[in-house]
């Protein structure tokens, strides 16, 4: 699960799509050219909550966070807090 909907999202999805070890990749909210490698959720990316009800429903194994707003807003702390892995800074660092 990638969140945001930016270039450095787009980049990151690039990457993860030519890699045999991931599947199913979903990107919160996404955007239209990020749709070609991905699943685009309409979540919005500061919707925390909603992010990690997501991530927890669909079994998601790890989530990539690069936008600032969901990263200052606790995104990180709240998916580890559900047990789901992540790259990316906690509230405090961020």
């Amino acid at each position: 699960m990638v969140v945001g909907g930016g270039g450095r999202e787009h980049a990151v999805i690039k990457a993860l799509h030519k890699s045999p070890e991931v599947g199913k990749i979903y990107a919160l909210p996404g955007n239209g050219g990020i749709a070609t490698d991905a699943e685009c959720v309409p979540i919005k990316a500061t919707d925390i909550p909603a992010l990690v009800g997501f991530a927890v429903s669909h079994g998601v194994g790890y989530a990539v966070v690069t936008p600032d707003d969901p990263l200052v807003l606790g995104a990180v702390d709240a998916l580890e807090a559900a047990g789901v892995p992540c790259f990316g800074p906690r509230a405090n660092a961020a």
